[in-house]
């Protein structure tokens, strides 16, 4: 299953106007499968407590999954995690559409911004 990935995370700092590539392990890639279960453990793994939704140390996680790209129906799914302004807690959503493909197309399996635009 791991061939369904590219192994790789694009990590975009705004605040910094820099995007760093980053190598995602095969494991995590095998135990967290696509879009919402590496948003998850993505965001746990960052954070040690609270953190409000609308700071900049906040992440937004975009990833497909390991169908991403096949003729399947309903394979193209994106989801985007973070923490919710509503709850405060981790919140997530998931669009159709060929984000994710478009993702993969350019080597990546997972995109991951923090910071805050000027």
């Amino acid at each position: 299953m791991v061939e369904a990935y590219t192994l790789k995370a694009l990590r975009v700092n705004l605040s910094k106007r820099k995007a760093v590539v980053q190598p995602v392990n095969e494991r995590f890639a095998i135990e967290f499968i696509g879009g919402r279960g590496w948003g998850a453990k993505i965001l746990y793994d960052e954070f040690d407590g609270p953190i409000h939704a609308f700071s900049p140390e906040n992440l937004l996680i975009v990833a497909g999954g390991p169908l991403t790209g096949l003729t399947v129906p309903c394979s193209g799914k994106t989801a985007f995690v973070s923490i919710s302004p509503l709850t405060g807690l981790y919140g997530d959503s998931n669009v159709g559409g060929s984000l994710a493909v478009e993702l993969k197309k350019n080597g990546f399996d997972v995109l991951i911004v923090e910071g805050a635009a000027e």
